[in-house]
């Protein structure tokens, strides 16, 4: 299991044992959204302020992401499924481990919705990569949801707890899930599932403070870091918001001590 150790120490800090990764994969979700259009700057500004890895899609990685700037973890996504869909939920693989390695991929991810009316094949798909990913010795992340029909509530503790579970059960590394809405409830999904726990950052927020008095919460029921990208590259300074979760996830700094490094 030595060489999934080394890849796993190029995306979660080898110190504090936490990660801050930007996800930067919507392009294919929702198209060039605002802070999406120019990649190479967008991941200039998001690896200065100290991201540990960033994660997309195969095609913006051939186009030559990278370019200067200090290293990064790269992580490559290997689904996806457009907004123009009949069925958005349903996602399907674009690329495989084996292109992933080829392309400098230091781990990949998936994206599965339970509940949506193809999350059969979805969970095969997920089944299918973990083989892949054991056989290369390369990390799984899992971006587990609950979306479709049957759930009432994607926020619900029980509907996350079982998300984390599937993928900690069918080999995930690293389970991304969303956030409960507090402390005492995400330490239940933390506590149920028996590998690292990120939290997704979501639509838009409101304020700075609304993301990090969510990323305390997480921070303070366990999480492993956070896996957060609209609120971090469409921020007016990437940079800065980057830094400043960084230092709450790695560091233990507070909302204030969060926000005043944001307006430092």
């Amino acid at each position: 299991m030595i060489g999934k150790t080394i890849r796993l120490e190029r995306i979660i800090d080898r110190n504090s044992g936490k990660t801050v990764i930007i996800p930067m994969d919507h392009g294919v979700t929702v198209g060039p959204i605002a802070g999406l259009a120019d990649m190479r700057t967008t991941i200039s500004k998001v690896v200065a302020g100290g991201a540990n890895a960033i994660l997309m899609h195969k095609g913006i990685v051939r186009a030559g992401h990278r370019g200067a700037g200090r290293d990064v973890g790269l992580i490559i996504h290997l689904s996806g499924s457009t907004s123009l869909s009949p069925d958005p939920n349903a996602k399907e693989l674009v690329c495989t481990v084996g292109e992933a390695i080829k392309l400098g991929g230091d781990a990949v991810s998936v994206h599965i919705n339970l509940g949506a009316e193809t999350d059969k094949e979805m969970l095969r798909q997920l089944g299918q990569v973990s083989e892949r990913c054991f056989d290369w010795q390369i990390p799984l992340i899992a971006m587990m949801y609950t979306r479709g029909a049957k759930i009432k509530d994607e926020y619900d503790v029980g509907n996350v707890k079982h998300a984390a579970r599937v993928g900690a059960e069918l080999g995930a590394d690293i389970v991304k899930v969303v956030y409960t809405g507090s402390a005492e409830s995400f330490a239940e999904v933390v506590a149920a599932c028996p590998v690292p726990v990120v939290i997704a950052g979501g639509a838009k927020m409101g304020s700075d403070e609304e993301i990090f008095r969510m990323v305390e919460g997480a921070l303070e029921a366990g999480a492993a870091g956070v896996s957060i990208g609209r609120n971090a590259f469409q921020h007016e300074d990437p940079t800065k918001m980057i830094e400043a979760l960084s230092k709450m996830v790695h560091s233990g700094a507070s909302v204030d001590e969060a926000a005043k490094t944001l307006q430092s």
